[in-house]
């Protein structure tokens, strides 16, 4: 999983790795991680995904199947126009 922006200063570095088969699982294991990391968790809830280069969108996180190897970006809101 790689972080951007207020995702990497929240988890505190810049990218990790997990092992899970879906978007939703791998979610989870991030909020178990950072259970007590309010900051980490509310940037989760309000961020974007790109899973391998490709945007999740509004796809359900259980449906977004991931492959080993693949990366996970999280894309906190961004500010300007």
């Amino acid at each position: 999983m790689r972080y951007w922006a207020a995702a990497k200063a929240a988890a505190g570095r810049h990218e990790e790795t997990f092992t899970a088969s879906t978007l939703s699982d791998l979610l989870e294991q991030v909020r178990q991680k950072y259970e007590g990391n309010a900051a980490m968790l509310a940037v989760l809830a309000r961020s974007s995904f790109l899973v391998n280069a490709t945007p999740v969108g509004v796809r359900p996180h259980h449906e977004v199947v991931l492959e080993p190897g693949w990366i996970v970006e999280v894309l906190p809101p961004f500010a300007g126009g």
